[in-house]
């Protein structure tokens, strides 16, 4: 009868007979150690997991970036209250500026607008900065760590008085002078155009960031945008660096967002964020209530989307070495 190999008794095999031993033992691989599923992102890309920033030990001077986008209705001042609000969650501090004589960010931050009417704001500023320094004019928001200095009606008047002085485009940066070291970053929202105001945003800044809607008309104000930019790189400021695009209002179920934001990668490579922004409804409920989606909804999907969004922008200036770590 033959006995199976596992169950043969091994002292019946005669003395002389050498059993052989492998050359190399066989190797498991662990459970542990396999690999983990690679999860894409609505970009198309694998979904990176962006560690939370680490507490600094000092602040400032601070890092300053235009959330810029000449179209308007792309999430450009919904972008910059959320982006500023988790930055300052990770314990940054972030001054807020409003370029945009709407006043939408001072409202969004919870300023009044019968308030707003009354208080000094960015176009005193900047149209005598002695008086009016930064300093006099930054007021306190809802969320610690987050301050602003807030704009209205009177700013659309600022192109013009500026047009005839001298250096005009560099206003802003000049008045910003006396409070960059008091803060780690400052978002500029830029109203929706690309006249004087916005310039004096790009020149005063470091980077920029470009909210985009994901839908096709949004592509071609893009690359005017990227036009504009490199103009300013060219003959104001040379530091100016593109440090993301954002897609937002992303409906990752049809065809034309996912060809739009292939299109944005096309022409931005590795610019584009790999968070995306989804359309959900606490967007226009915490603009109503004048708070940010991360005070107003902390585990929504808008604030996990935002949140992660600010920490892959510390993760990509920190390693570029353009912010403290």
């Amino acid at each position: 009868m033959t006995v199976p190999a596992h169950q043969q008794d091994l002292s019946a095999v005669p003395a002389q007979t050498v059993i052989p031993t492998p050359e190399r033992e066989a190797t498991v691989t662990s459970i542990d150690s396999a690999k983990e599923e690679v999860v894409l992102g609505a970009t198309g890309r694998p979904l990176p997991k962006f560690p939370e920033p680490k507490a600094l030990k000092a602040h400032g001077p601070a890092y300053v970036i235009s959330m810029t986008n000449q179209k308007g209705g792309v999430g450009k001042t919904t972008t910059t209250i959320n982006l500023g609000a988790a930055l300052a969650e990770a314990g940054r501090r972030v001054l807020m500026v409003d370029m945009d004589p709407q006043g939408s960010l001072s409202i969004g931050l919870g300023v009044g607008q019968d308030e707003l009417a009354t208080i000094r704001t960015v176009y005193d500023m900047l149209m005598d900065p002695k008086a009016f320094p930064a300093t006099a004019v930054v007021r306190a928001t809802s969320i610690a760590g987050l301050d602003l200095l807030p704009a209205n009606i009177h700013l659309s008047a600022a192109e013009l008085r500026l047009a005839g002085e001298v250096a005009r485009e560099y206003a802003l940066d000049r008045a910003l002078e006396s409070v960059r070291e008091n803060y780690d970053y400052v978002l500029i929202d830029c109203q929706p155009s690309l006249g004087l105001l916005t310039v004096n945003a790009l020149t005063a800044s470091n980077g920029v960031i470009i909210p985009m809607e994901c839908e096709f008309f949004a592509l071609r104000g893009v690359e005017m945008l990227r036009d504009t930019i490199g103009k300013v790189q060219e003959r104001l400021n040379d530091k100016l660096s593109i440090d993301g695009v954002l897609a937002t209002m992303v409906d990752s179920r049809t065809n034309h967002t996912r060809e739009t934001i292939g299109a944005v990668l096309d022409m931005f490579g590795d610019a584009v964020f790999h968070t995306t922004v989804s359309r959900t409804v606490k967007f226009p409920e915490t603009t109503k209530a004048g708070v940010s989606i991360i005070e107003q909804a902390p585990t929504s999907s808008g604030a996990v989307a935002y949140r992660n969004m600010a920490w892959e922008l510390v993760q990509r200036l920190e390693k570029k070495g353009a912010v403290a770590h």
